[in-house]
């Protein structure tokens, strides 16, 4: 962010002062800065601060809020709001999707940035610009949260987070919190600004730019402001990390010392397997599966054992199932080692390419924002102002991935070498027009690229000015927001793949495709070689099988708000306030994905149907501000705030929540407050009617694969031979999961409670001995009927145990679940329903001190996060399943930071703390005895920056990540990881890291 002369709260607000910002002022006053960097009390309007609609001439109030401000945004060398939002001081520690989460499936799409606080995901938090709703944008058929890159960081003054439910106060998705960005008011001049962050340690990658010009001008019945800004982030891969170069196992040596990892030959290391986000080596690449007849000898050679009836004499009873090139080996198998599988060598595979270093760690963006607010004054209509705001934002962000291709050859196909023409892999699955598969070849394809080109409008406009009753005002705002993306991702086409299978011999050597009168351009498959299965594939080939697939999604929302706010009567200790409005809200979803991915014609990919539908909203609110005892004895203050909300639906139906607070002071130093309320979420739309999306998971999941008779339950046994399955049954295939919408099944909101109990001390210390504040909140929220997923693992599970009779009947979960009569392939229907509990609880801690130390001020600030629960259930009969302290999930986090200001002169030091995690209780682990390791230390991040303020121009420079500290390891199979270390938001990717920021004013 930007720097300004003056701004609401200044440095006595940092990111990390939870719930102090707003209570520790007196009345009617806050703090700016001077030329020189230095404090002076000035007079403030009254405002509207998040988590009320009340115009209050002070800042007491019973809910905790955070304030950041833009220096010190600026100064702890955040290049964009989106970082800011989503660091640990103001997320709590909690885990945030970011740009590092470009390889995964996350609502909004790859590149979408969201914030969720209190660890209840983004689709619990509501983000408001100037105290309106932001909409949700994104790719794909899951959008449902505000993108954080489209704020216009330029043009924000602070940003105030209020971490207490207050649906009664906002409506829908207040649930955990609400994060208001508030923009420059009453803008004259003009800045411009550039800032620069460069990683030291990253080989000159994964740096980033923003330049912005912010302009302002007022008149006598006129204002208008706006901004305009640039930002650009190139692209981090894992080659440019060292933590990330080569993924290993990570397990745990032996009591003897002797590495669990299997060592490479070659360089006497644990060998790299940096193919996937768990970090497991079943993955493949480079090898090929044929047939087992018994097995083969550690030559290679075949055992016909269906033929002898036993194996060959002296050789090893070994079964491989993968075989890579290796010229070395004769026989029937000339030229292929056997490698996985059952016995010696099984986890010899060739799974590590160069190519898949260039994977994104960060994935790279370019972002351009334009913003613009004007306001006219009628001289009419209560001295009315009418308003306007409109906001334009376009972000390109673009990931490489790395593909495995698994190319099925069909028996008897002219491109198998007649070595392997004995072979019979299984039978067709889906390339080879029902023929047999005769070699299946697992090759590693190389990188793939996806591509998001995001459009985002927000236009509002408004009157507001005095109501015809004295002393109230009105407020009435229509806005409209319109968010277009088209996603792009490289696909293997599966009719494409059949049809270049399908081959003639033309001559020695030379092949087309067999149905080239009715698929012209059709170019026939290579024939399986060593170089083919090492990835080295005819570029016209590659070209005519693998293509761009391309899905366009589109939401709308439009919103008309009126509001009204003034006294209602006087009391004794002062005037009880009022505000009154109603709110009409309509959202429309419209993804279309590409015609193949509609089609199933994406090959080993997920395929996704139309998402579209619409929901919308009455409701009215009201909210109450009475002070019920004012300077009385040990009454200093007494307010209570109300506040309610009448809902009505058109997808469920009506709700009402409500909420209520308390601020008391006894004594001047001590103030107490404390909330209660009800909140809900509607269900977002695509959690109403996403299109049938199919995704896959492992073939292990199949209950009916490979069943051990002496612990499995009767009940598995009998239910798997009722779907016609062997007691000898080895799943091969995926299992694949269809997501969908949940709104023919009657979808309703979640409902929750949320209360919160704080305390806060401001002692009056001796002259000379500086400024002491001290604040600590408790916090519960507890989600009943929460909209989610019974998950494809519960649904086979509870499918398999059922009764024998309804299994065979298909009623309850098993409705959900077919299994292919023929190849015995699973699919499960996974759909949203109502029926999660998830309960947070904790206490945040806030202390600050301030001492005039030689020419300057010193200001100390600490912040720190404990959550005593963090647990949920899916189903009602469940257990709570406890998540605090495992891995992602740490109990305590939290930032300190100390800062000397003087003259022209500010220097800043500051530090973010991760709590160590553990996953071996939640594993039922010893970790004394087991070979993962599942445990990560506490981790660090130092911050250290300097600013000087010239006439008119400030220059800001600094490090992050001061000694360099990476992330922590953990072993592979357990967790997502990125390189060795958990895929968590809280750790630091880029390492060490300058940044430097100047901003001219003229």
């Amino acid at each position: 962010m930007s720097t300004r002369k003056d701004y609401l709260l200044g440095t006595t607000m940092v990111a990390g002062a939870a719930a102090l910002s707003l209570t520790l002022l007196a009345p009617g006053s806050a703090f700016a800065q001077d030329a020189n960097g230095q404090e002076a009390a000035s007079t403030v309007d009254e405002v509207v601060v998040v988590g009320s609609r009340i115009r209050r001439d002070n800042f007491n109030a019973p809910s905790p809020t955070q304030v950041v401000t833009r220096e010190e945004a600026t100064l702890q060398g955040f290049a964009s709001t989106t970082e800011a939002l989503q660091s640990t001081a103001v997320t709590g520690g909690t885990a945030q999707i970011n740009n590092s989460y470009g390889g995964y499936v996350t609502n909004g799409g790859p590149g979408a940035n969201t914030i969720g606080l209190r660890g209840m995901g983004p689709s619990r938090t509501l983000v408001l610009l100037n105290g309106r709703r932001v909409s949700p944008a994104g790719s794909r058929g899951s959008v449902g949260s505000a993108d954080l890159n489209v704020l216009p960081t330029a043009m924000i003054d602070r940003v105030e987070v209020l971490r207490d439910g207050a649906s009664s106060v906002y409506g829908s998705d207040a649930v955990a919190g609400v994060v208001n960005i508030q923009t420059r008011k009453n803008f004259e001049g003009l800045i411009v600004e550039g800032q620069h962050n460069e990683p030291l340690d990253a080989n000159g990658a994964g740096g980033s730019d923003r330049f912005s010009v912010v302009a302002g001008a007022r008149g006598d019945r006129w204002r208008a402001a706006g901004s305009l800004e640039l930002y650009n982030r190139d692209e981090l891969t894992l080659r440019d990390r060292e933590f990330t170069e080569c993924q290993t196992d990570g397990r745990r040596p032996t009591a003897a010392g002797v590495s669990r990892d299997f060592i490479d030959p070659l360089t006497g290391k644990s060998k790299c397997y940096p193919i996937t986000g768990t970090g497991s080596n079943g993955t493949s690449i480079n090898t090929i599966g044929v047939s087992i007849d018994g097995g083969l000898d550690g030559d290679g050679n075949r055992i016909f054992s269906s033929v002898a009836g036993t194996p060959a004499a002296g050789a090893p009873n070994v079964l491989f199932n993968r075989f890579r090139p290796n010229s070395g080996v004769t026989g029937p198998m000339a030229g292929y080692e056997g490698v996985g599988g059952t016995g010696v060598n099984v986890n010899v595979r060739d799974t590590f390419d160069d190519r898949m270093l260039n994977r994104s760690l960060i994935s790279p963006v370019e972002i351009a924002t334009i913003y613009g607010e004007a306001g006219y004054q009628l001289n009419a209509l209560g001295n009315a102002e009418v308003y306007g705001e409109f906001l334009v934002n376009s972000r390109k962000s673009s990931q490489t991935g790395y593909r495995q291709l698994a190319l099925d050859y069909a028996k008897g196909s002219p491109l198998i070498p007649t070595d392997l023409a004995f072979s019979t892999f299984s039978g067709d699955q889906g390339l080879n027009k029902g023929q047999d598969i005769g070699v299946r070849a697992f090759i590693g394809f190389g990188n793939d690229h996806s591509r998001q080109e995001q459009l985002f409008n927000r236009n509002v406009v408004g009157i507001k000015g005095d109501f015809f009753i004295p002393e109230w005002r009105y407020d009435m705002s229509a806005s409209y927001s319109r968010s277009r993306s088209e996603y792009t991702s490289e696909q293997f086409l599966t009719n494409r793949l059949v049809e270049s299978l399908d081959v003639v011999e033309t001559s020695p050597g030379q092949f087309q495709c067999r149905e080239l009168a009715s698929n012209p351009g059709c170019v026939a498959a290579p024939k399986l070689s060593t170089q083919v299965i090492g990835g080295v594939l005819p570029q016209a080939w590659v070209d005519y099988v693998f293509r761009p697939v391309t899905g366009v999604t589109i939401y709308e929302e439009k919103i008309v708000s009126l509001g009204i706010d003034g006294p209602l009567f006087d009391l004794p200790a002062g005037k009880v306030m009022g505000f009154f409005g109603a709110e009409w809200r309509d959202a429309e979803i419209d993804d279309t994905p590409g015609l193949d991915s509609q089609n199933s014609n994406t090959y080993n990919y997920s395929t996704s149907a139309i998402t579209r539908g619409s929901d919308s909203v009455w409701e009215v609110f009201g909210e109450v501000e009475a002070p019920l005892l004012r300077d009385a004895p040990f009454a200093r203050e007494l307010t209570v705030n109300a506040s309610f909300r009448y809902t009505d639906y058109d997808s469920y139906g009506d709700d009402t929540t409500y909420k209520v607070g308390l601020v008391y002071q006894p004594i001047d130093m001590l103030t107490f407050r404390a909330t209660y309320g009800t909140s809900y979420r509607a269900p977002a739309l695509f959690e109403q009617f996403v299109g049938a999306t199919s995704g896959f998971q492992s073939a292990s999941f199949d209950p009916c694969s490979e069943v051990d008779p002496a612990t499995a339950t009767p009940t598995l046994i009998a239910n798997c031979a009722v779907d016609g399955v062997s007691p000898d049954f080895q799943q091969k295939s995926s299992v694949a999961v269809i997501t969908q919408g949940g709104a023919e099944a009657g979808l309703a909101a979640e409902t929750s409670t949320n209360m919160t109990v704080g305390l806060v001390l401001k002692p009056t210390l001796p002259e000379g001995w500086g400024d002491f504040a001290f604040a600590v909140d408790y916090y519960e929220i507890e989600v009943k009927n929460g909209v989610a997923q019974y998950g494809a693992a519960n649904i086979l599970e509870r499918c398999y145990d059922s009764n024998t009779a309804d299994f065979a009947a298909d009623v309850g979960f098993c409705s959900l679940v077919t299994r292919d009569a023929n190849d015995k392939t699973l699919t499960v229907q996974n759909g949203y329903v109502n029926l999660a509990t998830d309960i947070v609880k904790g206490l945040d801690y806030t202390a600050r001190y301030r001492k005039d130390v030689g020419p300057g001020t010193a200001l100390f600030n600490l912040a720190i996060t404990q959550y005593t629960e963090i647990s949920n259930k899916l189903f009602a009969e469940d257990p709570l399943v406890e998540y605090k302290g495992r891995l992602n999930n740490p109990e305590f986090t939290g930032t300190a930071d100390v800062s000397y200001a003087w003259d022209q002169w500010r220097v800043r030091y500051g530090v973010e703390w991760i709590q160590g995690t553990s996953d071996y209780a939640y594993r039922r682990q010893d970790p004394a005895t087991s070979q993962f390791d599942l445990e990560v230390s506490d981790y660090y991040l130092h911050n250290a920056s300097v600013q000087y303020t010239g006439e008119g121009w400030t220059v800001t420079a600094g490090v992050r990540n001061l000694w360099n500290e990476e992330p922590p390891t953990i072993s592979s199979g357990y967790n997502n990881r990125v390189g060795n270390a958990p895929l968590y938001s809280g750790y630091d990717y880029l390492g060490r890291t300058a940044f430097v920021n100047l901003s001219k004013a003229f």
